[in-house]
């Protein structure tokens, strides 16, 4: 089946040309781009975030397969969502799912389950697509949209995934999409950010899942980042660095309530 999607139009724009140009400008050309095991992502409108997830895209050596891992905003479908087939369609492509890798995924952890509700209306993950059409001719994907926060459940996902990523005969990217904090003074915002961000970047999952909890950071994404996390671990990460940093407030002024993006490599 092929899904259609949600937000071209306003997340990003609809006509195929348009999307293209504009992902063009927010990718950098001269950024040194090597190998990665993971990178976080943002996912909110381009005009947004779009400069931030051009950074982290830009950064990395871009393999042709893909696990991407989302936040669920809808509240439908399963707790741990694959979609194990089909294609999902952009302005102008269609990417396919990765069957094998789905497949594999699946037969990890009973967790998963192929769900294609959970994913109908998420924008989380199909904003990320056009990014990855703009620097790989033919990839693939698996999509895993995550509705829970169990730090059991997050670790198994996270586990599974790796050791899928250990017997692939080519290189995988798993990408986080996740937002920072949400509709708080620009201030503030930086400053708790900045607990989370620093997590991540000691490479700490458990902690990342206690200081947005224990400091109720409204970060979206943060199951998608933890689980990453855990496979890149278990991968061998060996460290993360921020690319860049920005909040709404950056792009038209409005510093009253901003949400955060921040683009992460882990290597």
């Amino acid at each position: 089946m092929g899904r259609r999607p949600a937000v071209a139009g306003q997340f990003y724009p609809g006509d195929a040309v348009e999307l293209i140009n504009e992902v063009n400008s927010y990718l950098v050309p001269d950024a040194e781009a090597i190998k990665a095991l993971a990178i976080v992502s943002p996912h909110a409108g381009y005009v947004y975030s779009g400069h931030v997830a051009g950074a982290v895209y830009s950064s990395v050596v871009m393999p042709e397969r893909f696990i991407i891992l989302c936040p669920n905003h809808t509240g439908l479908g399963s707790p741990a969502a694959i979609m194990t087939g089909g294609d999902w369609e952009i302005p102008g492509a269609s990417m396919p799912v990765d069957e094998d890798l789905a497949e594999k995924i699946m037969q990890r952890s009973k967790l998963f389950e192929n769900d294609v509700q959970a994913h109908r209306n998420e924008h989380s993950l199909e904003v990320q697509l056009p990014f990855i059409k703009a620097l790989v001719e033919n990839p693939r994907f698996v999509p895993v949209c995550l509705k829970t926060h169990r730090p059991g459940d997050l670790e198994e996902i996270g586990l599974a995934i790796a050791e899928v990523i250990k017997e692939a005969d080519d290189d995988v990217l798993i990408v986080a999409s996740n937002d920072m904090s949400h509709f708080l003074p620009d201030e503030r915002a930086r400053s708790v950010d900045k607990l989370a961000i620093d997590k991540v970047l000691e490479l700490d999952p458990m902690g990342l899942l206690e200081t947005v909890d224990r400091e109720r950071i409204s970060m979206c994404g943060v199951a998608p980042v933890a689980a990453a996390l855990i496979a890149a671990n278990e991968l061998g990460a060996s460290k993360a660095e921020l690319i860049k940093y920005a909040t709404s407030g950056d792009i038209f002024g409005d510093r009253a309530q901003v949400v955060g993006y921040a683009g992460i490599r882990i290597i």
